[in-house]
C-alpha cells in the first residue's frame, strides 16, 4: 500500500474511533450538539442505547481499517482496506442522506480518496 493511502486510512480509522466515543458515551453531550437542527434536542436521552449501537458499528469498522494497516502481504492489505472503506463510503452516502448532508464530507468523500489512492498504480 502507497504511504499517502496508509496516512488516509489511519485518518478515516481515527475519525470513527471519535464517531465510536460520540454515540456510545456522549450521546446525549456531543452528539446533541453534532447533530444539533438533524433531531429534535428531546429524541436524544431516548435514542442513547440506539446510538451506542451505531457507535459499536463504527468501532468494527476501526477495527477493519487498523487491521489492514498490519497485514503484511501487501494484496491482501489492499483487500481489506478496499471493503472496510466500502463500507464506510456506504455508511457515509446513507448517512448524508437521511441524517445530515455534512456526512457526505466527513466520512464518504474521505473513503472515496482512500480507495482511488489504493486503486491508482
Amino acid at each position: 500500500m502507497m504511504l499517502l493511502a496508509k496516512i488516509v486510512i489511519g485518518l478515516i480509522a481515527l475519525e470513527h474511533l471519535g464517531i465510536l466515543y460520540m454515540e456510545m458515551f456522549a450521546w446525549t453531550t456531543v452528539g446533541k450538539k453534532v447533530f444539533a437542527g438533524a433531531l429534535p434536542k428531546d429524541l436524544f436521552e431516548p435514542t442513547k442505547v440506539l446510538a451506542g449501537n451505531q457507535g459499536l458499528y463504527n468501532g468494527f469498522l476501526v477495527a477493519g481499517l487498523v487491521w489492514s494497516l498490519l497485514i503484511t502481504d501487501p494484496q491482501w492489505a489492499e483487500n481489506v482496506a478496499l471493503f472496510f472503506l466500502g463500507c464506510v463510503f456506504v455508511a457515509g452516502v446513507y448517512g448524508s442522506m437521511t441524517a445530515k448532508r455534512t456526512i457526505l464530507y466527513v466520512q464518504a468523500i474521505p473513503a472515496l480518496i482512500g480507495i482511488v489512492l489504493l486503486l491508482w498504480k
